[in-house]
């Protein structure tokens, strides 16, 4: 999957993402944040070992419900998600070590059935 470059504020629904099967991350930030776009290059080292994983970077911020309902208070902030469940969670990550552990972790959690 191709990593999106920029953050969407169209934002699927908490009831779509938690019936969401097999790996996902959900990364929450803002295009104007400047620790997002520093972790850029870095998020996207990680994931480039990772092409298979979906990736979706939502535009975050007051009134935006699915980051409230993860209870996201910094940006960036990556959710790891394997069947609908949050399994991981990396804020503000400055090292791709962490983001591509992660996503190892979450390519060997088993298919859903």
């Amino acid at each position: 999957m191709t990593q999106r470059k920029d953050y969407t504020a169209d934002a699927p629904s908490r009831d779509e993402v938690d019936r969401t099967r097999g790996a996902l991350v959900i990364e929450f930030g803002t295009g104007w944040c400047g620790i997002c776009a520093a972790a850029q290059p870095k998020i996207a080292e990680a994931f480039n070992q990772h092409p298979g994983i979906a990736h979706l970077k939502i535009e975050d911020g007051p009134g935006r419900p699915l980051g409230r309902s993860f209870k996201v208070k910094l940006w960036p902030t990556l959710i790891f998600m394997a069947d609908g469940q949050e399994v991981e969670r990396l804020v503000r990550p400055t090292d791709a070590g962490p983001i591509e552990e992660a996503l190892s972790r979450l390519a060997l959690r088993p298919a859903p059935r």
